[in-house]
């Protein structure tokens, strides 16, 4: 018992015992590779299924941002004539600027609207 170590364990025991777990192993491998010589008439997808449990669908592309929501235009405070045609008469670079510019109006034909970059004013013309 003295010679065993702190937790009487004897070292010829432990070498014994992982030897055995090796050989064990290698057994194992050389039924794999058995196993795996025959992978190409099997459905892989069927195989990675069951190790990974059902696959998850992809997960949509985000759409790109619009104009509005990036930013890249101006806030116009804008006058419809008699005629159904828009006049710009300010343009803003904040939604917050415009409302303000425009919180005494009184006029009816008189509204704000974002206006992206690139867009002409004709789309803001009354049908």
């Amino acid at each position: 018992m003295a010679t065993d170590g702190p937790f009487g364990i004897d070292p010829d025991d432990v070498e014994r015992a992982l030897r055995e777990a090796g050989t064990e192993f290698l057994d194992l491998l050389g039924k794999a590779g058995g196993y795996l010589d025959r992978v190409d008439q099997v459905d892989l997808g069927v195989l990675v299924g069951q190790f990974f449990g059902p696959q998850q669908p992809p997960t949509p592309k985000p759409e790109p941002e619009t104009a509005g929501e990036t930013g890249s235009g101006v806030w116009a405070i804008y006058t419809i004539d008699d005629t159904g045609q828009a006049n710009v008469d300010q343009v803003f670079p904040t939604e917050l600027e415009a409302l303000r510019a425009h919180r005494d109006n009184t006029d009816d034909r008189r509204r704000v609207r974002f206006l992206p970059y690139g867009v002409p004013a004709s789309v803001l013309d009354a049908p």
